[in-house]
């Protein structure tokens, strides 16, 4: 790969050099997951609860055809309030950096580039997955695929209660991704602590689940693992509430012909709609949980 092509923040460089734990940060959730200014205040905080744990933040985005790995203030208020940044996923990378042009990084490609550049832990909000009536539209998120082969542990909220959970963890076990719960046999769907669904295997401790990680890649077994995390209690939603509203935004994201990479923030922002803010506030609240969890895991497996 041409080095050119990255650039690094002084932050993560240092880290480099000293041997500091690093995580990596998904840019999507600035310019396409959250309003301004709650996107900006969100990107800074979990920032500093990485730094608070011990390990170093590196956001990652597309700006001008170069990979970023960890961004300066003035970039994340360009992504936050720039019309002109693509949804930037493992197909869209080789158009957006040989055409300088700008993105924000989904799940997959924050995966990608995090490897590029040597980085073992990735925090999100949720994962992408299996749309539901996946078996009409083949709507299948690249997250997925990008989980079977590329080998970065991501620290989630589970899968985004929008899709169809079931169908998502048969697609990780074809390809044989672990789903770990953090502390819980459940796995989480995004908003809320449980759903019907069982995760693989259950761990309670951050050095438990880095000996997991290194021991599965010191296999020689590729791609990731997903860490799935429980929103905290206190700012979970109920599950029957958030189903139903879920249902409707389906139901209009239907009648009004959404499709493709468009469907997640038109159910997000209507979600939010919806639950007259409340959704965002536990959006946030969850991310802000996975840099904790992390943040921790990083630490421990970069010891």
């Amino acid at each position: 790969m041409k080095k050119e092509w990255l650039e690094y923040s002084n932050e993560v460089l240092e880290a480099k050099k000293n041997n500091q734990a690093i995580v990596a940060l998904e840019s999507t959730i600035i310019s396409h997951g959250m309003p301004y200014p709650q996107n900006v205040q969100t990107a800074k905080e979990v920032e500093d609860i990485i730094r608070k744990n011990g390990a170093v933040p590196a956001t990652i985005a597309i700006i001008n055809g170069k990979i970023k790995i960890g961004l300066t203030d003035d970039e994340i208020e360009f992504l936050a309030k720039s019309d002109d940044i693509e949804k930037a996923s493992r197909r869209d990378l080789p158009f957006l950096i040989a055409g300088k042009k700008n993105g924000a990084t989904t799940v997959a490609a924050t995966m990608i580039c995090a490897e590029l550049a040597g980085i073992e832990v990735f925090v999100t909000g949720g994962i992408g997955g299996v749309h539901r009536e996946a078996e009409q539209t083949m709507d299948i998120s690249a997250d997925l695929q990008e989980l079977a082969k590329t080998s970065v542990a991501v620290v989630c909220a589970g899968a985004k209660s929008i899709l169809d959970i079931g169908l998502t963890l048969e697609y990780l076990e074809t390809y044989g991704v672990p789903v770990v719960g953090y502390g819980t046999t459940s796995l989480p769907a995004f908003y809320t602590r449980t759903s019907p669904f069982e995760v693989n295997f259950s761990i309670d401790t951050p050095k438990e689940v880095a000996e997991m990680i290194r021991t599965k890649w010191e296999l020689g077994l590729n791609g990731g693992v997903v860490i799935a995390n429980p929103i905290p209690e206190e700012d979970a939603l109920e599950e029957s509430y958030i189903t139903e509203i879920i249902e409707k935004a389906l139901q209009e994201a239907k009648e009004k012909q959404i499709l493709g990479k468009n469907v997640t923030p038109f159910l997000l922002s209507k979600v939010k709609e919806l639950t007259e803010g409340t959704s965002l506030v536990a959006n946030i609240a969850l991310v802000k949980n996975n840099a904790e969890v992390g943040s921790r895991i990083a630490v421990e497996l970069n010891k």
